[in-house]
């Protein structure tokens, strides 16, 4: 069941682009936290399976990089990370100190396929700017930062990955707090 955080007739204004900037800023470096965690722990049971001789071999003669499965724990961790925190109290730690908060236009909790939306859209907007930059080299790549920033610049309110996850970032007022 949704979590409401305020009546549905209450409306709450958008949130910057500033602060969402921010508060990606903020997740990003808790994102690295998790993924070095998770690569840690992923070494762990790959070397154990593998047997660690083998893995040490592998390893130094370079088979290990771009591993496919690493690749997918990472992406699966991160949308699990994600995907928590939205549809628990619709902010993430960067959004709870900038006071942002996602949330649909009733006022309650997104949903675990809305989450995936939503990082599914930012997940390929910046795969498809780096994939720029890094075929067509580090002048495109800043050509590209635009692209990114559209992602989450709200017009009318609305980012893409709002418009595709059918729900919006909004300003929390310090008083607000969630209902039941």
């Amino acid at each position: 069941m949704p979590r409401r955080f305020h009546d549905a007739e209450e409306l709450f204004p958008p949130a910057t682009f500033v602060k969402r900037a921010l508060a990606i800023i903020y997740d990003g470096l808790i994102s690295i936290a998790v993924m070095l965690v998770a690569t840690w722990v992923y070494t762990m049971i790959a070397g154990w399976i593998t047997g660690w001789e083998r893995y040490e071999q592998l390893a130094e003669a370079g088979q290990l990089s771009g591993d496919p499965g690493l690749t997918f724990v990472l992406f699966l961790v991160l949308y699990l990370f994600f995907a928590y925190f939205w549809t628990r109290i619709g902010q993430t730690l960067g959004m709870q100190v900038w006071r942002i908060r996602i949330e649909n236009l009733d006022g309650t909790s997104v949903s675990w396929s809305q989450a995936l939306r939503r990082y599914l859209t930012a997940a390929a907007v910046v795969f498809l700017a780096m994939l720029g930059g890094y075929y067509l080299g580090s002048i495109t790549l800043l050509l590209t930062l635009p692209a990114i920033a559209a992602l989450f610049l709200p017009i009318n309110g609305l980012s893409l990955t709002d418009r595709m996850s059918g729900s919006i970032v909004v300003q929390v007022p310090k008083q607000a707090r969630a209902k039941g």
